[in-house]
């Protein structure tokens, strides 16, 4: 079965690289497009200082990118489209009102270019910077043993102080999406622009100010806080992290570790009855929130039920779901994640998240584990603090498939194999001196 995938890898590969070719070949028409930016917001006077329209050719992987809406061709075929611009605007009225910069996105999740051209209205978010904690790093995939079986439980998120003062944790809100990026259906009623469908939600603990965090500084947040060497000599030590998610399972066969060393996350919902591990395949999304209201409140006055129609080759069936709601208001941060050969949707809206990040290009990759993604560093301070990119798009901000770091910390196993990992990085990619 694992030579069939391999083959069926190359396969794919080598059709890529010959459809890229033709991409390429001045022989494939060119059309023209015209794309209207549409800002969702009602502020005044609203100047774009600079925009970038990018445009992935969904056949070849091929991105273009333009500075402009105007004087765009591209040769025919299908697309997703990503618009970002900086922005400057007035907030408030009278003797309140100011002058502010901020940034705008939007993206289309299919474009055709026919010989007729392209004619796209985009309607684009105004993003607002939120004072408030982003993903560093989302370990999803796992390891592995020696005998090739996958390995769960090290899977691990940092979360990161992006700003010049220090911040809080407590009552910082940890959800994985529902719905699935290689699943798309038109839901009804249809919230992505008003709120996230989520099956986890993990709280973390504290009275407002009893976890503090520097400028510069992460959290590391786990599955289960143990020296997973002991189990795995593939894995590594999370016995230190700051915090674990844990479960009282119902299932006998299936039960949570807890390290009393290391504080729990409040649990406000999960919907296993086991325990909560990450899609390891990087199918569903991410977010950090802020929830204004209390656990009582949420479950009571969240809940979202939903139907939709699931076409097979056998029929059609009208379907029905349930799972608990986050106003995207709430979420400080997001991260759309998914496979390049099966990705269908942004599970995320725009406003929080135009892009999409990965660990494997294709469903059942085997080379996602041992792979995070990781945001991307800017820059270092004069005083050595790291200032992570931050323009809510993951395909611009988090650079993808990077070998974790606590891997590289530990110097772990970077493969089944044992090869330990040998260079610390900023980002994933940038080397520490």
């Amino acid at each position: 079965y694992s030579t069939m995938r391999r083959f069926l890898y190359i396969l794919i590969s080598i059709t890529a690289a010959l459809l890229q070719a033709c991409a390429d070949d001045a022989s494939v028409p060119r059309v023209n497009a015209t794309v209207e930016i549409v800002p969702q917001t009602d502020v005044a006077d609203l100047t774009i200082d600079n925009e970038q329209l990018s445009f992935r050719n969904l056949t070849t992987g091929e991105a273009t990118t333009f500075n402009t809406t105007g004087a765009i061709s591209l040769p025919v075929g299908f697309y997703e489209c990503s618009y970002q611009a900086d922005v400057t605007y007035t907030n408030g009225s009278g003797d309140d009102a100011a002058t502010v910069k901020g940034r705008l996105s939007g993206n289309a999740e299919a474009v055709r270019a026919t010989a007729d051209g392209i004619r796209l209205s985009l309607p684009v978010y105004l993003v607002a910077d939120n004072d408030d904690f982003i993903f560093e790093e989302i370990f999803f995939t796992g390891t592995r043993r020696t005998s090739g079986s996958s390995y769960i439980g090290d899977t691990y998120f940092k979360i990161y102080n992006n700003t010049d003062h220090v911040l809080y944790a407590d009552g910082l809100a940890f959800v994985e999406s529902k719905f699935r990026s290689t699943q798309s259906y038109k839901f009804s009623p249809d919230l992505k622009n008003q709120a996230m469908t989520v099956h986890a939600v993990y709280v973390i603990p504290g009275s407002g100010t009893d976890h503090p965090v520097l400028p510069g500084q992460s959290l590391t947040i786990c599955d289960t806080a143990i020296d997973h060497r002991v189990s795995n000599e593939n894995s590594f030590n999370l016995s230190d992290a700051d915090f674990e998610w844990y479960d009282e399972s119902t299932v006998p066969s299936q039960t949570d570790i807890d390290n009393p060393e290391v504080p729990n996350m409040d649990k406000w919902y999960c919907d296993t009855k086991s325990i909560f591990i990450l899609h390891n395949q990087g199918f569903t999304s991410f977010a950090l929130a802020r929830i204004p209201v209390s656990k009582q409140e949420f479950l009571t006055d969240y809940y979202y039920t939903y139907n939709y129609t699931l076409y097979l080759p056998s029929g059609t069936f009208p379907m029905s779901g349930d799972g608990f709601k986050i106003p995207n208001q709430w979420i400080v941060d997001g991260v759309n994640c998914s496979v390049e050969s099966d990705r269908k949707w942004n599970v995320l809206p725009a406003a929080i998240d135009a892009g999409w990040t990965w660990c494997g290009r294709m469903s059942s990759d085997s080379d996602r584990f041992f792979k995070s993604v990781r945001r991307k560093m800017l820059y270092l301070t004069a005083d050595g603090r790291r200032v992570l990119k931050d323009s809510n798009n993951s395909s611009l901000d988090f650079n993808p498939a990077c070998t974790p770091s606590i891997i590289e910390v530990q110097q772990s196993a970077v493969n089944a194999s044992g090869e330990k990992a040998s260079t610390i990085t900023y980002d994933g990619v940038q080397i520490i001196k």
